[in-house]
């Protein structure tokens, strides 16, 4: 052959390789097996060896899997990737374990082991095998979606493609963190802040040859959505992940009690700078999955992990000015900025004061020396203050009455619980007549676990603001995007993308709108609470009208202090018209049970009394799984009062006068045919 027919041959071969690689990884379809692959892509390296002259930028020399789309594709966790608890202290750990013992009803003296896992500080991703192939690797992004990255993944290699091993699981999604070493990150400390942000920065490449030029490293710990694992506890499932192929920490180690969890913590934390990769903490995971899905999750985090953090990094610096931001909820919360100072690999220019009696404690003044902690390696904030270098001209710092923003009246307000005025200072102004809370308002409503629009961040939401595109969270889907066209860093595409994303989210759930309305007092979790007792937004908003606040009490999780939230915020008519106007352009989708035949379905239930084997938040949470409702007061509404030892008389009478059933314990559990 001569040297035309060599590249027309080679190049037949690429688009071939690139045609198996395109069913393979974008569409999830093989159209032949592993050894035929393998055989066309050796043949094409061996080509390039032989034959000087052939190049091509979509050899398999050149790319790995298949090239993603522009823009990452985004993809739905099968099961959710939680967040975790923090821990600082031993009193925040023997109280871990004493709300796991409460929970699951047993005495003080049960023992708990502990799988102890150095928490590495990179970037968090689940991969996906099906049949021992790896099909798809997503990052974390909110937990619930991420950004599908699999062609990126696929340039690891600590990450197995394909595993043989006869005890693997039919399908199962395997997570870990993706890192980069101290030692690789030398090369590129010039480019990037810090590993952390290096090892972000690589993975979410749009083109893989450019992560496949990253020494990216993998290190496997849990697993999502699995079918066919068969492993009892934690531990034993690192050791399955060694055999699989897969890295683990070295440092991880199974432990009972909290006094030998303290020790190894001590021992790693005197190693950490030895250790060749950032850790920030150290994972406790309760080792029995039984133990585990007995737990389950509160919030968006488990109740049988905890992430206990490493003591902090200092500095030393100078307070250069104190500014006072204002949130959403109307707090002031006084912010040092200081000489840019390196702590732990940050850059820390701001540090949190927290509050007017903190500064007068600590009796923080604009110039002095100052040391700088961040707790927890997250929130930078002022320790101390260096006396000895505080020059004789620097003035007390007096904290604004007036609200820097609107020149409303400033209180801190009285707590009913602790029966003190709060440490914080707040802004008068309610609904949307303060610039800055207004400001924040908007940044709360678009914000990931509000409406979660695409692209629209705090910058966005401060520069359309100032150009007064918007003033109210209705104003966002009424934008003139033949003005936003006209600003500098816009374009037609990036306009067409936005107007995109906020049509997309017209279509919501009623807990994420009633969250991202940012009242006081209710978040997520609230949200979702009140939510399942409304039912529709129409029904919720109706409480205007109704002003039937304290029906709320009666949703199992809702206090006064969240009431008296909500009754503030439907006295100001600027908010009523935030609704009816957010109610006339959104889609909102009532609640619908995911448990719509559950055995208790309509029905409500009161506990009063200690139960036996069984604690009271494990009973709710057999109630909700069964689509019944816990209540807090009794009612003609209840339907069953259990009854434990030493219940409420109070309780038990008004339940005798309204003939309400009661249960014991035992005729609960039957209920549910279940055996005490």
């Amino acid at each position: 052959m001569d040297k035309k027919e060599i590249k027309e041959q080679y190049l037949k071969k690429i688009s071939l390789v690139n045609k198996y690689n395109k069913y393979y990884y974008d569409n999830n379809k093989p159209l032949v097996n592993d050894k035929v692959y393998d055989d066309l892509k050796n043949n094409i390296l061996l080509l390039e060896k032989k034959y000087s002259f052939l190049k091509s930028k979509q050899s398999p020399s050149e790319t790995v899997g298949y090239k993603p789309s522009k823009s990452f594709k985004k993809a739905l966790h099968r099961t959710p990737m939680l967040s975790l608890a923090n821990a600082f202290s031993e009193e925040d750990l023997l109280n871990f374990e004493k709300r796991i013992i409460n929970f699951i009803s047993e005495k003080s003296n049960f023992k708990i082991s502990y799988s102890a896992e150095p928490k590495i500080d990179g970037i968090s991703a689940s991969l996906t095998y099906k049949d021992g192939n790896l099909i798809k690797g997503l990052s974390r992004g909110d937990g619930k979606e991420g950004e599908d990255i699999t062609a990126n993944i696929l340039t690891i290699k600590d990450i197995p493609k394909k595993i043989l091993k006869k005890n693997f699981p039919e399908e199962i999604d395997i997570r870990g963190e993706v890192f980069i070493q101290n030692s690789d990150f030398q090369v590129l400390k010039e480019k990037f802040a810090n590993p952390r942000n290096a090892a972000s920065g690589s993975l979410r490449q749009k083109n893989p040859d450019d992560t496949s030029k990253i020494p990216l490293k993998f290190i496997a710990y849990t697993f999502g959505y699995e079918k066919g694992l068969k492993v009892e506890n934690q531990s034993k499932y690192l050791e399955k992940l060694n055999e699989w192929g897969f890295k683990t920490n070295p440092l991880n180690k199974l432990i009972t009690g909290v006094k030998n969890l303290l020790i190894n913590y001590s021992e790693i934390e005197k190693k950490r700078s030895e250790i060749d990769f950032d850790i920030d903490g150290i994972v406790y995971k309760i080792d029995d999955f039984k133990l585990q899905k007995r737990l389950g999750n509160v919030a968006n985090a488990p109740r049988w992990a905890i992430a206990h953090k490493f003591s902090s990094n200092k500095g030393v610096s100078v307070i250069k000015n104190i500014e006072i931001q204002i949130g959403r909820t109307g707090a002031l919360t006084p912010v040092a900025k200081i000489k840019p100072i390196n702590i732990g690999g940050v850059l820390v220019s701001n540090a949190t004061l927290h509050n007017e009696d903190e500064i007068d404690r600590k009796d923080i003044r604009i110039g002095d020396t100052v040391t700088v902690e961040r707790a927890g390696d997250v929130i930078p904030h002022i320790l101390s203050v260096d006396l000895k270098k505080r020059s004789k001209d620097i003035k007390k710092f007096i904290f604004p009455k007036d609200c820097p923003s609107c020149g409303s009246k400033t209180i801190k307000e009285f707590n009913i619980l602790t029966k003190k005025k709060d440490a914080v200072r707040r802004c008068t102004s309610e609904g949307y007549e303060c610039e800055k809370i207004t400001i924040e308002k908007l940044k709360h409503f678009v914000s990931k676990e509000a409406l979660n629009i695409d692209g629209f961040g705090k910058k966005i939401v401060e520069n359309f603001y100032e150009f007064k595109f918007i003033k109210l969270p209705q104003d966002i889907f009424k934008l003139d995007f033949k003005k936003i066209e006209k600003l500098d860093g816009w374009g037609r595409l990036s306009v067409e993308n936005l107007r995109y994303a906020i049509n997309e989210k017209k279509n919501i759930s009623i807990e994420r709108l009633i969250y991202s309305l940012g009242i006081r007092h209710i978040g997520l979790e609230n949200a979702k609470l009140i939510s399942k007792h409304f039912k529709s937004f129409s029904k919720f908003k109706a409480l205007s009208k109704t002003e039937k606040y304290n029906e709320l009490l009666n949703i199992d999780g809702i206090g006064e202090t969240q009431v008296n939230s909500i009754k503030i915020f439907f006295s100001k008519k600027i908010n009523l018209d935030v609704l009816n106007q957010l109610s006339e352009i959104l889609d909102i989708k009532d609640v619908t049970e995911d448990n719509k035949n559950g055995k208790l379905k309509n029905k409500t239930f009161m506990i009063t009394g200690k139960l036996n084997g069984i604690s009271r938040a494990e009973v709710k949470s057999l109630i909700e799984e069964n689509t019944g409702t816990v209540v807090s007061s009794v009612s003609k509404k209840l339907n069953y009062l259990i009854i434990g030892e030493k219940p409420t008389k109070r309780k038990m009478e008004a339940a005798k006068n309204l003939k309400i059933i009661t249960l014991d314990q035992k005729q609960f559990l039957t209920l549910l045919n279940k055996t005490s």
